[in-house]
């Protein structure tokens, strides 16, 4: 899966526990900071399930393990969770009054990664950018209390910028992995096929392909900042903090789109606490 986003957060990347998971939910309170650490917990280990059927080529262990985890939603709404990682869940469940429905989302998609590794339009991979991000968002808004009906849009539109981010980063790890999250219908528009992709072949075809993508991305960041509601501005910026760094990311990426087959880009940790600086002090002045 690749390297998920939100509050936003995917399971992989977003979802992590890395510098941009600490400077974005570091300063929420004790409480809310340990119900987002467990759902992000659980991500993490659904989430690996991808990976180790991608390095082992056990997707049919994978399958099972993932009914197991889907069990183990069930019984934290309705019985008593087996696993440490889903008994955290349960609890975070419970006192934040978390739904169902975007956990399940989230399990769909680790099942998507696990029975393809290719999408054929936009409108696909959206589907899989909002069950394997937004989801996690949508879950995150519970935790933060956020009831707003435009925080929900707010949550689904930053999920898919974040998730379109992590592709872009991640296109070489992928195509090591055989698989692509580029639409196929787009780079066959751009004249960019999968074997020159999977290659890291940078070419002007490739570079015009990136182009459309990094514009998407910035489209859907610019989305979630116009349905940001006033009123919960505050309780939400944790998610803007993630959003900032994020697009600090993709930036980084439209200055040099070849570069991620040459190396990972990140965002340094000085301008990541710059950026969180900014944000909180801009968020607490009402500006």
């Amino acid at each position: 899966m690749s390297g998920p986003a939100s509050p936003q957060v995917a399971p992989r990347g977003v979802g992590s526990t890395g510098s941009s998971f600490h400077y974005s939910f570091g300063l929420l309170p004790r409480g809310q900071r340990r119900g987002i650490e467990s759902v992000y917990t659980f991500c993490r280990v659904v989430d690996d399930l991808v990976d180790e059927s991608d390095a082992a080529g056990g997707r049919a262990g994978a399958a099972e393990a993932l009914q197991l985890y889907r069990d183990e939603v069930e019984r934290c709404f309705h019985g008593t969770p087996t696993l440490p990682v889903t008994r955290d869940l349960q609890g975070t469940i419970r006192e934040f009054g978390i739904a169902r429905a975007p956990l399940e989302a989230i399990l769909e998609g680790v099942a998507m990664d696990l029975s393809r590794s290719r999408y054929d339009t936009f409108d696909d991979l959206r589907g899989y950018c909002v069950r394997v991000a937004s989801a996690v968002g949508l879950v995150c808004l519970s935790i933060f209390g956020c009831s707003h009906p435009r925080s929900r849009d707010y949550a689904i539109d930053l999920g898919i910028a974040l998730q379109l981010t992590n592709i872009l980063r991640d296109l070489r790890s992928d195509a090591l992995r055989g698989r692509i999250y580029v639409p196929l219908d787009e780079m066959a528009a751009f004249g960019c096929g999968e074997r020159e992709l999977l290659a890291g072949d940078c070419n002007a075809a490739f570079h015009s392909l990136m182009r459309h993508q990094i514009a998407r991305a910035h489209r859907y960041f610019d989305s979630a900042a116009a349905l940001l509601p006033r009123e919960e501005r505050r309780r939400l910026l944790a998610a803007e903090v993630m959003g900032a760094i994020y697009r600090n990311l993709l930036r980084r990426i439209e200055a040099d789109p070849a570069h991620v087959f040459r190396r990972r880009i990140a965002v340094p940790r000085l301008t990541q606490i710059g950026v969180t600086l900014r944000v909180w002090i801009t968020g607490h002045a009402g500006i």
